[in-house]
């Protein structure tokens, strides 16, 4: 069995389709950037295998392109997501609502998800310093 350029389409799609479903339906910005990750790789997939049907290497070369501005804009987004996390302990997207234009309404969701407690961040200890001992461990000595 050969694979044609209808079994690239097909896997194209789907990828591009269930990164469409998963970017509209989530509110984390780490989850959509990554859906919006796997439609440009739907994409990419689209213009390997026209490339490959039409026997040239355009494609190919356009795609090598679209993987480096990929990887520069993960490394830009990592950036701004932490930065966002450390203003405001989340990163749920009606979280922030003041960075709209101004003059454009706020979004409202019709039935807002309720909201995660909010735990403090971990301490880590300081190196070369030993923790105290807890009382098990106080205990075992």
């Amino acid at each position: 069995m050969t694979i044609t350029l209808w079994h690239f389409l097909a896997v194209a799609a789907a990828l591009f389709g269930i990164g469409l479903v998963g970017f509209l339906t989530r509110r984390n910005l780490i989850t959509m950037f990554l859906c919006a990750e796997m439609m440009l790789q739907g994409v990419a997939i689209n213009f390997v295998a026209f490339a490959r049907y039409h026997a040239n290497l355009h494609g190919q070369v356009f795609v090598l392109f679209i993987l480096a501005v990929a990887a520069c804009e993960a490394g830009i987004a990592l950036a701004l997501f932490l930065n966002l996390y450390r203003r405001r302990r989340s990163l749920d997207t009606s979280d922030w609502q003041e960075l709209r234009e101004t003059g454009v309404p706020a979004a409202t969701d019709d039935d807002p998800l309720p909201r995660p407690p909010a735990d403090p961040m971990p301490v880590l200890t300081p190196a070369g310093a030993r923790p105290a001992p807890t009382a098990e461990e106080a205990a075992r000595v």
